[in-house]
């Protein structure tokens, strides 16, 4: 008796091996990840005050100095006086998204006044569920790239600008906040970011743009 041997026909071979093409991850293909808008103060309050932004002590009094205010077709916060910070709570992935760009504009600082401005940039959370932050300071005397680790309730600083120049004028700045975290706090941060809060100076006045989240 003798055996009859068949064999694929080659359609229907290419319909197979396509059919395990498909079934590959496709994570080799995946598109970086894009920019993230963590804010653009396009969104506030019916008084003024910038949308899902909380109060760090009283809320009353932040929403006297903290407003969003347009000029043309831009919207920033300014920051007029302020004795308390502001905080935002939102998540990306800082290793995805590491490098975190915004802009801010000096409007006056009165002799003395330190520091300028600050851009707390919060990754991770201790044991206590407290946000663990690096703080990025316009500073009116600290020479640039001058770094302080942070104590138990405070944060990790980073002068990343000094001099009370320019006024008027908007500056933007750049930095590498994953890169920042490990090297400072010796450790990666959370796979999701806490937030990001933002102060203006003692009698300080001063504008925040955009701040934005991307890939290197």
């Amino acid at each position: 008796m003798k055996v009859r041997r068949t064999s694929w026909a080659p359609g229907l071979a290419a319909v197979l091996v396509g059919m395990v093409f498909l079934t590959l991850p496709a994570t080799s293909r995946t598109a970086p990840a894009g920019p993230l808008v963590l804010e653009d103060f396009k969104a506030k309050n019916a008084d003024g005050f910038p949308r899902d932004w909380k109060a760090q002590r009283n809320e009353s009094m932040a929403k006297q100095v903290y407003q969003v205010q347009a000029e043309g077709e831009s919207q920033f916060l300014a920051v007029r006086k302020a004795e308390q910070r502001i905080y935002k709570k939102i998540a990306w992935d800082p290793k995805a998204l590491p490098i975190l760009t915004w802009r801010w504009r000096l409007k006056s600082a009165p002799a003395g006044a330190e520091p300028i401005a600050v851009v707390f940039v919060s990754l991770d959370t201790d044991l206590m569920v407290i946000p663990v932050a690096n703080k990025y300071v316009w500073s009116a005397t600290k020479a640039k790239g001058t770094m302080k680790e942070g104590g138990l309730f405070d944060a990790s600083e980073i002068v990343q600008r000094t001099g009370p120049q320019p006024v008027g004028e908007w500056v933007e700045e750049r930095v590498n906040a994953y890169e920042d975290f490990k090297r400072i706090h010796k450790h990666e941060p959370a796979d999701r970011a806490w937030g990001i809060s933002l102060l203006g100076g003692p009698g300080v006045e001063i504008d925040f743009g955009p701040i934005v989240a991307s890939a290197p």
